[in-house]
């Protein structure tokens, strides 16, 4: 059975300078919302409003994080793309089943509040995949 992976929710971008990455998609015309931390991996982010679709600003607090090696490493950009799911915890035990790796073998809760789970690079052509709940974007938070 293949797992049922909707639309785009969000593309990641990682940043060095928050503030300057959010002014620059202000003058772009975007409508750009509040910055939230996520203690757990040690990055501040901001939600872009992008029609459909979000862009998330993540600027990491430090380089010794797992994203600010990332950002060390590549430098600022594309970091991950996130996709709605109907059923986090269906859609991992498929693609689990299906042999796809994954990084989050259970859901988290990721920024917003949202549950959300990672798939490996390896198994989606070198770009890290998130994974988020429908249900966990609707529970009092429109993103």
């Amino acid at each position: 059975m293949t797992p049922s992976i909707g639309q785009i929710h969000h593309v990641g971008i990682i940043v060095t300078d928050l503030g300057a990455a959010v002014e620059k998609y202000r003058a772009l015309g975007f409508v750009v919302g509040e910055t939230e931390r996520l203690e757990s991996q040690n990055v501040d982010a901001v939600p872009i409003h992008a029609g459909e679709t979000w862009i998330e600003l993540i600027a990491p607090l430090d380089s010794d994080s797992s994203l600010g090696r990332f950002l060390v490493s590549r430098g600022e950009g594309l970091h991950h793309v996130a996709y709605l799911v109907d059923d986090i915890d269906e859609t991992l035990a498929q693609l689990a089943a299906d042999g796809v790796e994954l990084i989050d073998k259970q859901p988290r809760v990721g920024l917003h509040n949202w549950r959300v789970a990672f798939v490996h690079p390896r198994s989606c052509a070198g770009v890290l995949t998130e994974l988020v709940e429908r249900r966990s974007t609707m529970e009092g938070n429109d993103r």
